[in-house]
């Protein structure tokens, strides 16, 4: 049986849940998310827990049991506590800066990028930091590591002076330059 599959979800005071058929619906107090999964598996409410259960031990089943219970937990964090990701810019003239709600980044391009953030998604440049990181927060996992995805994406760490967007504890593995003309 699948390790991760088997494991109860606990549902918090604060979170109301309703399950129609495969119809997952999770509200908390950051926020309302619902989801639909494979028919095949089932989802049922015991004591303040989820339970995610499998009708066979078919290579196909396995996989969904385990991959269902994971996203229906992010779920339940996700209204509950919601997800954060933090991004360090390093390099001369790189910043970050806040237009209303929108996200400008100023990394060395011709022009500022301006991004929106999504439904249910905050942008954040804390002051001390005088625009060097960025913190991404949002109720739904998915969207929070793709929105962090595409701002690293607009400028990602290069290997010889460590200029760039990075995940805030991201190691960069660094390059020597070239060694020199011999005379």
């Amino acid at each position: 049986m699948s390790r991760i599959g088997k494991q109860p979800i606990p549902v918090p005071a604060k979170v109301e849940v309703k399950i129609n058929g495969n119809e997952v619906d999770v509200k908390g107090p950051r926020g309302q998310l619902s989801d639909s999964f494979n028919p095949d598996i089932a989802i049922k409410i015991e004591d303040g827990h989820i339970i995610i259960e499998r009708p066979t031990d078919l290579r196909h089943h396995r996989a969904l049991h385990g991959l269902t219970r994971a996203l229906i937990a992010n779920m339940v964090t996700g209204v509950s506590d919601g997800f954060r990701k933090e991004l360090q810019i390093e390099g001369v003239g790189y910043q970050a800066l806040m237009s209303g709600s929108n996200l400008e980044l100023k990394v060395g391009l011709s022009h500022p990028v301006v991004i929106e953030p999504p439904q249910n998604t905050t942008f954040e440049v804390p002051k001390e930091s005088r625009g060097r990181t960025i913190i991404i927060e949002g109720i739904d996992k998915q969207v929070v590591g793709q929105i962090a995805a595409e701002v690293r994406g607009w400028r990602p760490p290069e290997p010889y002076k460590g200029k760039g967007i990075r995940y805030a504890g991201e190691y960069v593995r660094r390059k020597a330059g070239k060694a020199g003309k011999k005379v």
